[in-house]
């Protein structure tokens, strides 16, 4: 008896509508999520687990159950007969788009990574789509949308299609419950121990997490920003100073302790650096992982320590506080904005201000936040603060942020898809852009012995990166779980003669004082002892020239 279908039976299937009830497609829809989105969760809960473990087995059943069951609950409430295929195409292309940089990177998705995702530029999102993305996306994205697109929903008639549409969340709630029970002490265990966890569960985690950002930034815009420091004041010499005193504030951007030549690192990756008499704090911890968290973090007096994100959102920074202290405070910008920290003070970009030879693309040179400064600074009156935001190592496209001339370590890395280069490329290419940082800086210090001000140099880069270690790339793992490399970043400090006699600071003490263990918590205070600006919220403890100064701050 020949069981095969009839070849107009067969070719109807292949080109004709698919029948499909609302439920039926949103169980579809889990089930492929499960198999296609949630490989790396469901590998990290079976980390300490045997394959030949009977439980092990029950424990992947009831996992894959809740899966489902959660993605199935979580599309129902906002799908409809009308709705289904729209939000679900939306959320195929979102889940594509997520699993490919989870894969190639190593991320998580958490509200952090989001708000990151959320503010970056066309320049910034277009280094990170690589050929690679383009097969991931065809089977991903494409393939399913294909397949969604030939769906045809089953009409029901309003009531029936209303009970079983309750029917089937009673029932997907049921089973996720069930399954939970069934391994709720190791599963506990397990998301108590590994919170970030939860965020590699896909596509749950992007829209927690896009929906906890919304709801932050919404809540933040409701109300006024809180001022601070309002007893802010500069101390007695700062009115009376002889000369302009000016403190350049470098922000790095992902340049790692690891690779900092003056830190110990193998290879001088900062041989200009090494030429000046500078301060190197080889042992610095950042406040975050990626530049949202960070760049706000550093300028708040909190800190990582009482770390408090809609506090610090939701607060002026040390700019705010200066500026009204009467502090002259300027921000240049080659990255992608101030994250707020500069609101309503005078700022500009790189591409504003820098010649076309400095540009392509959009992107800038980090030389470009050199340009004109000569003049801002001979032009200085009282104390000032110009703050420099560098592109610095921003990946992955590291071979973009230097010119050819500092290409000394080959061969190096140069595509924007980290995946199609060894590990040593990577290197060579994070490493030539760190030479060009340190030109950068000290072409600055030149600026600065020929500007007739007194004058000191800050850098301290914001976050560091991994290179591939532990196969993961480029920043913003979850603080808590974070590899040192992303969170050990390299500062350095200059200060001409007018500028430390003027400010009372011995050398040698702080050389030795930079011999021991930093963070960014220490930057706001330090900048209040640097500029002599006199407040209640400043600490001693947290002020890196504490003990340093022939006369220290009240």
């Amino acid at each position: 008896m020949d069981t095969r279908l009839p070849a107009a039976t067969r070719a109807g299937l292949l080109r004709g509508p698919i029948p499909l009830t609302v439920e039926q497609l949103l169980l579809a829809a889990g089930l492929f999520w499960l198999f296609s989105a949630n490989r790396i969760f469901i590998t990290r809960a079976l980390d300490d687990r045997s394959a030949g473990d009977v439980s092990t087995w029950g424990f992947v059943l009831a996992l894959a159950v809740m899966l489902v069951a959660l993605h199935v609950l979580m599309v129902a409430v906002v799908s409809t007969r009308w709705t289904v295929k729209p939000v679900l195409a939306v959320l195929i292309v979102g889940t594509a788009f997520a699993t490919y940089y989870m894969q190639q990177f190593g991320v998580y998705l958490d509200p952090s990574m989001l708000r990151n995702v959320l503010r970056t530029d066309v320049r910034e999102a277009r280094e990170l789509f690589g050929l690679g993305l383009v097969p991931h996306l065809l089977l991903y994205a494409a393939l399913p949308l294909w397949l969604l697109w030939r769906v045809r929903i089953v009409n029901r008639p309003w009531k029936r299609a209303l009970l079983v549409r309750a029917g089937a969340l009673l029932l997907a709630a049921g089973a996720a419950v069930g399954a939970l029970l069934t391994i709720f002490q190791p599963f506990s265990s397990l998301m108590r121990n590994h919170k970030e966890m939860r965020y590699l569960i896909t596509p749950a985690n992007y829209l927690w997490s896009i929906g906890a950002v919304l709801a932050a930034d919404a809540k933040g815009a409701a109300k006024p920003r809180q001022q601070i420091g309002l007893d802010a004041k500069l101390g007695p010499a700062g009115p009376g100073r002889a000369r302009p005193a000016v403190l350049v504030l470098v922000v790095g951007e992902t340049a790692r302790a690891a690779n900092w030549g003056l830190s110990g690192y193998t290879r001088q990756t900062t041989p200009e650096l090494a030429k000046l008499p500078v301060i190197n704090f080889p042992q610095v911890t950042s406040c975050g992982t990626n530049t949202e968290v960070s760049v706000p973090c550093m300028f708040a007096p909190v800190g990582r320590r009482n770390y408090d994100e809609s506090a610090i959102r939701g607060s002026d920074t040390l700019l705010q506080m200066l500026s009204r202290a009467g502090v002259g405070v300027y921000w240049r910008d080659n990255q992608s904005g101030c994250k707020g920290v500069c609101d309503g003070l005078p700022n500009e970009t790189v591409a504003q201000v820098a010649p076309p030879a400095l540009c392509d693309g959009g992107r800038c040179l980090d030389e470009g936040l050199l340009v004109g400064l000569g003049d801002r600074l001979k032009q200085a009156k009282g104390v000032q603060l110009v703050v420099l935001h560098m592109l610095g190592n921003h990946g992955p496209s590291y071979f973009r942020r230097y010119p050819k001339a500092f290409a000394r370590f080959e061969p190096a890395c140069e595509s924007d898809d980290l995946r199609r280069c060894s590990q040593d490329e990577i290197v060579n290419a994070y490493d030539n852009a760190l030479l060009y940082t340190d030109h950068v800086l000290a072409q600055l210090v030149g600026q600065l012995q020929s500007s007739g001000v007194d004058s000191a140099l800050w850098y301290v880069s914001d976050h560091g990166e991994s290179l591939g270690e532990n196969n993961l790339f480029l920043h913003g793992i979850p603080y808590a779980i974070a590899p040192d490399v992303q969170t050990r970043v390299p500062m350095v400090m200059w200060m001409s003669e007018g500028f430390r006699s003027a400010a009372g600071i011995d050398l040698s003490c702080l050389q030795r004082r930079a011999t021991k263990p930093a963070a960014h918590d220490d930057i706001f205070h330090t900048a209040l002892g640097l500029l002599n600006v006199q407040t209640a919220l400043y600490e001693h403890k947290l002020d890196l020239t504490d003990g340093c100064r022939a006369k220290e701050l009240p």
